[in-house]
């Protein structure tokens, strides 16, 4: 008798909409949040609760700063990449209200002017290379608060190829906050 391959019928692999509505559906489990990392579902606990201060410290500040009719939040709300098949739900940003007057779950990223990831052990190596790819090439500025070094990176001045622009401070001395907000950011509470 001879051996026949037999073709195993694979599953079309899920759309960049379909992996949104799954994300939608989920019910992700308090204190947790999903989001669309390399074509995967990643679900990942909120920030540690040490880092709370630390949030509502760089909040406030931009709050002081933001555009006409912009505010800034730690929401998790998750924005869409389209054009990169992706949706993050940042740690801190600053958002167009008009964006929240549509219906669904997940904002249009266009409507992003700031962004802000506190590095986690977890989450360190997708808000270093694979969310500052994506947001580069958008959101006007994004501020890496990274816990393990002790240090803040704002990049800014998007293109298609990435940031072309980036500056970093140690924690404790002030940073620059280029416009649309154009401030010193006070570093000493991180």
């Amino acid at each position: 008798m001879i051996e026949r391959a037999t073709p195993i019928e694979q599953a079309a692999p899920p759309t960049f909409e379909g992996l949104l509505r799954t994300v939608a559906e989920m019910n992700t489990p308090h204190g947790f949040k999903a989001e669309l990392i390399r074509g995967k579902i990643i679900v990942s606990p909120f920030s540690k609760l040490r880092y709370s201060k630390r949030m509502r410290h760089l909040r406030e500040q931009l709050q002081a700063h933001v555009p006409e009719g912009q505010f800034a939040d730690t929401s998790p709300f998750l924005f869409r990449f389209a054009a990169a098949e992706r949706g993050y739900g940042p740690d801190l940003y600053v958002a167009d209200e008009a964006a929240f007057e549509e219906d669904g779950l997940h904002a249009d990223a266009a409507a992003l002017s700031l962004v802000g990831e506190f590095t986690s052990a977890s989450t360190r190596d997708a808000d270093w290379n694979e969310k500052l790819d994506v947001y580069g090439q958008l959101v006007p500025v994004y501020l890496v608060i990274d816990m393990q070094d002790s240090e803040i990176t704002c990049f800014w001045d998007p293109s298609p190829h990435g940031y072309r622009s980036r500056t970093t401070v140690s924690f404790g001395k002030p940073l620059r906050i280029p416009e649309p907000f154009g401030f010193e950011l006070d570093t000493a509470g991180f």
